[in-house]
């Protein structure tokens, strides 16, 4: 399958939208190497050439809007950022019953940041027997602590048992299942790096797939 190039969609169609991007090769350059990825390992990741990629960090090449949304999602950042757009000023306290909870397939979230963030933290609500054989693959990094209750988590083929005080931190392409362990439930703090996307599309719940 070819690359799009410059000018153009995913799907090879022409991007009249790229036509109007700031010059972003300095950014591109600069939060690689802020990274301490080789231009190899970034481009494998952006699933671009090597040769590509440099030709976006140079300003040889425009990218696509689908490029800036992969790139920043390797970077930690957002398209805003690449784009040299200044973020409104935020507040760095979250104050307790701030944002009302919501339920999404027997789990209740509460927010736990501000919206807008790389990072996205909540606190969960795991009743027993809920979303228990729900298997979930997606690009991004997890870290959850349990606060109360057990819970079961499964990497891959291996199945972990975490009591009040474990956390865990994983890659999420690794198929992941997450679960009560215990009739009483489990409730835990999560944090995930899948930027810029609504809570109900996270990881732990919604109704959103995961492929």
């Amino acid at each position: 399958m070819s690359t799009p190039s410059a000018g153009e969609a995913a799907d090879g169609l022409p991007d009249p939208l790229s036509d109007h991007l700031p010059d972003v090769a300095p950014r591109l350059r600069e939060l690689r190497r802020g990274r301490r990825l080789t231009l190899e390992a970034a481009a494998r990741r952006a699933g671009l050439s090597p040769a590509h990629l440099s030709r976006l960090e140079t300003g040889h090449r425009q990218p696509s809007l689908p490029m800036l949304l992969g790139l920043a999602r390797i970077y930690g950042t957002t398209v805003s950022e690449l784009l040299g757009e200044v973020p409104p000023e935020r507040e760095p306290i979250v104050r307790g019953g701030r944002a009302e909870p919501f339920e999404a397939d027997g789990w209740t979230y509460h927010q736990a940041g501000g919206p807008g963030r790389a990072m996205q933290p909540l606190r969960l609500e795991v009743p027993y027997g809920a979303q228990g054989d729900l298997v979930r693959v997606h690009p991004g990094e997890e870290w959850l602590y349990v606060l109360d209750g057990r819970l079961r988590l499964s990497l891959g083929d291996t199945v972990h048992l975490l009591a009040p005080g474990d956390s865990a931190h994983f890659d999420s392409l690794t198929p992941h299942r997450i679960a009560a362990a215990g009739p009483e439930g489990a409730e835990l703090l999560f944090v995930h790096t899948l930027l810029q996307s609504p809570a109900a599309d996270l990881c732990v719940g919604g109704s959103a797939p995961h492929v």
